[in-house]
């Protein structure tokens, strides 16, 4: 029995030997199959990218570059020699084409006396028929606008005077609509002859807040115009800055190239800018510590004044894109004879009229160029046309 005990106990020994081993096996199975996980897992990972230089900020595009061609028109076709702004073209719809056209003598005077025979006009280079000319046949539609939310509304007697004198510098046939804007687009007065109707409507208008100028340009070439053959102006009294929210400079201009709208601004930033200079020199030659007592007074002037450097800036190019121009009085008291020129250049404003030798109907750009036969005086209209399609 004895033998048995010891027999069974070395069995035991040897199993649990056995045993011992095939954990030990186990234990190093896991080990080696986690490492070879950890070695998988460290091939997959992606390697790091190497950075990339930041790219390089583009120029800031001109209005005339952001505006693009006005919609719906055909694309402009290649011309490296020259550039076509789209405040320089229209369309028409029919195969005849009326040209505005002002001419000035060599001291920038108007000169209304001239005769068919006393232009040629060239389209792509070729030398058209003139069919007829008319001074002052050619009624106005001429939209008054005024910026109700600028230091404008503190001299409007200056500005009602103005706009009456206007009116009067108008032919029988011409029409007027009134517009204010501020925080809203009000249309005080549709289109009349009636200069008392103009009267009363302008003695409704009423300073307001904010200002939503591109609003008022936008809708006021959408909406007062419609299909009628007249030459078309908006004049505005504004400093032109704006504070809407909703339309872009971009678009009100694009409307108004599609509406054929002329806009001549009378800018009061000039006004504004000589009174805040005047303040903020009488700040800054104060002593140190009034200076800065007064800094954030000081503060806002120069942002104010670097505000009417960029609407400047901008009056200009949407002059300029609309064929029109810009008006900078020195005072309120020069409006009157502000308006008056310009009522004075739509008055004295030619109407050239040719039906063009190319009858293609393709869409395509066709440049204009008028000549006087005097070589003293100086012409001034937009550069082309873009012709019917279909």
């Amino acid at each position: 029995m004895a033998r048995l005990g010891n027999k069974n106990s070395r069995r035991i020994k040897v199993a649990l030997c056995l045993i011992a081993i095939a954990l030990s096996q186990l234990v190093v199975s896991v080990q080696e199959s986690g490492f070879s996980s950890a070695q998988t897992k460290s091939r997959r990972k992606p390697a790091a990218q190497t950075p990339q230089p930041a790219a390089k900020p583009s120029p800031t595009p001109t209005l005339l570059e952001r505006l693009g061609e006005p919609p719906p028109l055909m694309p402009l076709p290649p011309k490296k020699e020259e550039q076509i702004n789209p405040g320089d073209v229209i369309s028409v719809e029919t195969t005849e084409v009326m040209l505005p056209v002002t001419v000035r003598d060599g001291n920038g005077r108007l000169v209304s006396q001239l005769k068919r025979d006393d232009f040629r006009v060239f389209e792509d280079e070729r030398e058209q028929p003139l069919r007829d000319l008319a001074l002052r046949q050619v009624p106005v539609d001429a939209v008054l606008m005024i910026d109700a939310s600028s230091s404008a509304v503190r001299n409007l007697d200056d500005f009602r005077r103005a706009a009456e004198g206007f009116a009067k510098g108008l032919g029988p046939e011409d029409r007027i609509s009134l517009i204010k804007f501020d925080d809203t687009v009000q249309l005080l007065q549709d289109w009349t002859n009636s200069r008392f109707q103009l009267q009363r409507a302008l003695n409704r208008v009423v300073p307001g807040m904010f200002t939503r100028f591109y609003d008022a340009l936008l809708l006021a070439s959408r909406e007062q115009y419609g299909s009628s053959k007249s030459r078309r102006a908006v004049i505005v009294l504004t400093d032109g800055i704006d504070s809407g929210k909703g339309t872009t400079l971009e678009s009100a201009v694009r409307a108004l190239l599609q509406a054929q709208v002329t806009v001549y601004v009378v800018s009061n930033t000039e006004i504004s800018r000589a009174e805040k200079r005047a303040d903020l020199d009488s700040l800054t030659s104060a002593s140190d510590s009034a200076q800065r007592f007064n800094k954030l007074r000081i503060d806002d002037l120069r942002l104010g004044l670097q505000a009417l450097d960029q609407s400047e800036q901008m009056l200009a190019d949407l002059t300029t894109a609309t064929g029109g121009r810009l008006y900078k009085p020195l005072s309120f008291d020069a409006l009157e004879a502000t308006y008056a020129e310009v009522a004075e250049e739509l008055r004295h404003q030619y109407a050239l009229y040719y039906t063009p030798t190319n009858k293609t109907r393709d869409g395509g750009f066709r440049r204009v160029r008028v000549e006087p036969t005097t070589p003293t005086y100086q012409t001034r209209t937009r550069v082309g046309y873009f012709a019917p399609k279909g």
